[in-house]
């Protein structure tokens, strides 16, 4: 038997796309391609496709804490990864894992609607990840409709968001493509001051699971020991990669395509 040296483990709590666009298939195969171990602890079900949600159902909490418990008490966890949680008491019952994670990195992907723009939780989820969420994530990873949800500023732009949630968290990603510009600007904000904007082209068309995509990535990178600007920048990189690759597997969005065809031969 051959004996392989250990790879990262991300945990991954995150509801299940039955696409397999988004949510914690999406976690899994981008954290294959770092070299990553997932390990994936569903938080919800979700009834959608490449089109859109049209119904999901949050699982209760002590199915998702003995999970959870399960991948601590065996495995070296050295990120997580936080996707859809759909409910108040979901982010409670993360708080309440990571108290038994001190000072592994968290990756927070705010997932509170769909590609589609179907809703994947109530209005006080995004609140209560703001204020109870967001002070124990390393980086959280919006797009700009999100990140308005979680400010509380409908119109606001990047900048006015950033502004509104750098109080809650240390460092912020706001992802870009929303509009029609031709260049996307993803700007990465920090509560010491400094910011970074990393530009790529913009792709035609529309994605199912880029933001699962990005930040499972980022996550990855984390475990593997990169430092946070570096990791983004890897992660937007590999992101976009998967975009440019996407397959039009359904009647809707595009689904990223995060492993290469021969990964398997």
């Amino acid at each position: 038997m051959t004996t392989y040296t250990s790879r990262p483990v991300v945990l991954c709590l995150s509801g299940h796309d039955p696409s397999g666009g988004a949510g914690l298939q999406a976690d899994i195969e981008a954290l294959l391609a770092q070299g990553c171990h997932a390990a994936p602890a569903v938080t919800a079900l979700t009834v959608q496709d490449t089109v859109n949600v049209t119904d999901f159902r949050v699982l209760d909490r002590e199915w998702v804490l003995a999970q959870a418990d399960a991948v601590i008490a065996d495995l070296p966890v050295a990120a997580v990864k936080l996707g859809m949680l759909g409910s108040v008491q979901m982010v409670e019952t993360v708080l309440e894992i990571m108290q038994k994670l001190p000072g592994v990195p968290l990756v927070c992907d705010p997932v509170l609607r769909a590609g589609g723009g179907g809703a994947l939780g109530k209005d006080e989820v995004g609140y209560a990840m703001r204020e109870r969420l967001l002070p124990v994530a390393t980086i959280a990873t919006p797009n700009l409709p999100e990140a308005r949800i979680l400010a509380e500023l409908p119109q606001g732009t990047a900048d006015e968001c950033a502004a509104k949630l750098l109080p809650f968290i240390q460092h912020l990603l706001i992802t870009g493509g929303h509009g029609d510009e031709s260049q996307v600007h993803n700007r990465l904000y920090s509560r010491d001051g400094s910011q970074h904007t990393f530009t790529c082209e913009r792709l035609p068309g529309s994605y199912h699971g880029s933001g699962c995509t990005l930040a499972s990535t980022l996550a990855g990178r984390l475990a593997l020991g990169e430092n946070l600007a570096s990791a983004v920048e890897s992660a937007l990189a590999y992101t976009w990669r998967t975009l440019r690759d996407a397959e039009q597997l359904g009647r809707g969005q595009y689904v990223p395509r995060r492993l290469p065809l021969d990964f398997c031969s």
